[in-house]
């Protein structure tokens, strides 16, 4: 046990490091850096990419309002991007008013950064037509759920005083806004009147085809083509094999990286360290099993907890979970322990609905700070079976069989039926519950948990953002994302206080009572967290990786 807690403690402290250390210096003039980090491009529209590797590249091609950077001990800082200075102002009515200046800055065709190419970029980002899966990241700016609603984009607090000065009105405080919100890929600036160009001749195009056309190209399929206002430009692609960049000309700041960046594809883990081991990249940033495995046993620093948690999802709109005692039985009884050994060596049982990883209270990790709210110890198994009988006994289910037969759906992919087998043991272990597993594909997942479809659903549940608001604001009872239709006052009325808080012990402490309500009310039953890892050649330094998952090469060099 005291192993285990040791190599948990190392956990938190690598989730929250960065290989930060300080390149060779001069803009752009470090040596060449070949990287693999997952396959090839998927998808380089900012408001679309959710893949590791594609979020990568578009950190390095396109510059955001704030940037984060190595702090010199091991973490990160955020320090101002495309934006010179950032000022703020508390409104009346509680909500409040953050306004950028933007530094003179260039796109890669010469055309200076506006703000307006932010407005653009952001009004896009909330409208329900593009159906982006990071549209809630602008949940907290005043005027999305309007947009949500309406489709009219004009609705969304966020304007451009002149060409310089960007003004973004938030619903709250939400400190977290610039850490969070000003760094993601998905706020990233576009160009509007390029975007505009590219869609025309894509249509173009399709009109003129034959009489089953193809899919449209999307607008940045000619990479080497792409205006881009980051550090670097593309200047080579070779489909399926290897994406060149080269430092940006027309970058405003200096970046001790290297002058050329090459990332090379892999569509496969073993794949990606075949070319670690052949010496054609220094950086690997998707590990085989054993690889990560080694890791973990090494305690290595190159480690760091994932920003997500594995869980039941309960459908509480079903008759059957409508009771909160049904969904606590259910979430009481989930061995979670069996689960994370089923879904291999770099899972690891819940404690909570957060992970570890997301600060809390000064220097704390925010789980190590909150404690443990779920119980996987083996012994008390017998006591947690019996209690959840008695909630399902008041609940008036005086035998578990009387709720039915129940339907857990998953994602049929790797490890999910084992999982899946875990968990539907556990109930008929633990409750005498008839539940059946049904392996789906992850589209149908998708749909089942959008339409409301589904009884229990195992599914990521993933914050955009790393704070503990980001896991718990999605539970609201207004929020779209909250698949499972969770409505509970009390839970509103604690989001609301959260919103409105200023940084430090009282809001800490709401965000804790949050979580802990969302527990004890079965919204969710999570069920393990995970870990990631990579491979940085001896000789190189100066990798950094967001706790969000994507990595920046733009101070890496060789060590001295």
């Amino acid at each position: 046990m005291k192993n285990w807690k040791r190599r948990w403690a190392l956990f938190l402290a690598a989730a929250l490091l960065a290989l930060s250390l300080t390149g060779c210096g001069g803009s752009g003039e470090g040596p060449a850096l070949s990287v693999c980090v997952g396959g090839a491009p998927e998808e380089l529209d900012p408001i679309y990419a959710t893949e590791t590797a594609d979020q990568t590249v578009l950190v390095h091609l396109y510059e955001n309002l704030m940037r984060k950077t190595g702090d010199g001990s091991g973490g990160t800082t955020v320090t101002n991007g495309a934006a010179k200075s950032v000022s703020t102002e508390e409104n009346a009515d509680g909500t409040v008013t953050w306004t950028f200046k933007l530094r003179k800055a260039e796109w890669s065709d010469g055309r200076a950064v506006r703000a307006g190419d932010f407005v653009f970029a952001w009004q896009r980002l909330a409208d329900p037509a593009n159906d982006s899966p990071s549209a809630s990241l602008l949940s907290v700016v005043a005027g999305y759920d309007a947009v949500r609603e309406t489709g009219d984009v004009s609705l969304l607090q966020v304007t451009a005083e002149d060409d310089s000065t960007l003004v973004v009105v938030l619903n709250g405080k939400f400190d977290w806004f610039l850490t969070e919100v000003c760094t993601a890929p998905a706020t990233m600036p576009l160009r509007q009147d390029l975007l505009q160009e590219e869609t025309a001749a894509a249509d173009g195009e399709t009109a003129e085809a034959a009489a089953e056309p193809a899919e449209a190209a999307p607008w940045w399929n000619d990479l080497t083509g792409l205006v881009t206002n980051g550090p670097y430009q593309v200047s080579g692609y070779e489909a399926g094999e290897a994406l060149t960049l080269e430092a940006s000309e027309t970058y405003r700041n200096s970046f001790s990286g290297p002058q050329t960046l090459t990332f090379r594809f892999a569509e496969t883990a073993e794949a990606g360290q075949d070319l670690y081991d052949a010496g054609e990249v220094d950086f690997l940033g998707i590990l085989p099993a054993e690889q990560l495995t080694a890791l973990i046993e090494a305690e290595s620093r190159t480690l760091a907890r994932e920003l997500s948690v594995q869980a039941v999802v309960f459908n509480c709109a079903q008759d059957t979970l409508m009771d909160a005692r049904v969904r606590r039985a259910l979430t009481l009884t989930a061995d979670r322990s069996a689960a994370a050994e089923a879904a291999g060596a770099t899972a690891y049982a819940a404690e909570g609905l957060i992970p570890p990883g997301v600060p809390g209270s000064g220097e704390q990790d925010f789980r190590t700070d909150g404690g443990v709210l779920l119980d996987n110890d083996p012994a008390h198994r017998d006591e947690l079976a019996e209690e959840a009988r008695g909630l399902l006994a008041e609940a008036g289910y005086a035998d578990a069989r009387d709720l039915g037969e129940l339907e857990y759906l998953y994602v049929d992919e790797g490890n999910g039926a084992a999982v899946a087998q875990a968990l539907v043991d556990a109930w008929q272990s633990a409750l005498g519950l008839q539940v059946t597993a049904r392996g789906v594909s992850r589209e149908e997942l998708d749909t089942a948990l959008q339409e409301g479809t589904f009884t229990l659903a195992g599914t990521e549940i993933r914050a955009l953002g790393n704070d503990a608001e980001c896991f718990l604001m999605q539970w609201g009872s207004d929020k779209p994302e909250n698949l499972g239709k969770y409505a509970n006052s009390a839970y509103d009325t604690l989001l609301s206080v959260i919103a409105g808080a200023e940084e430090g012990e009282a809001r800490m402490g709401c965000l804790h009572d949050a979580e802990a309500l969302l527990l004890e009310e079965g919204a969710a039953a999570p069920l393990y967290t995970s870990v990631t890892g990579w491979t940085l050649r001896d000789g190189f330094s100066g990798v950094q990786r967001d706790a969000r998952g994507w990595f920046s090469f733009a101070a890496a060099g060789r060590t001295a």
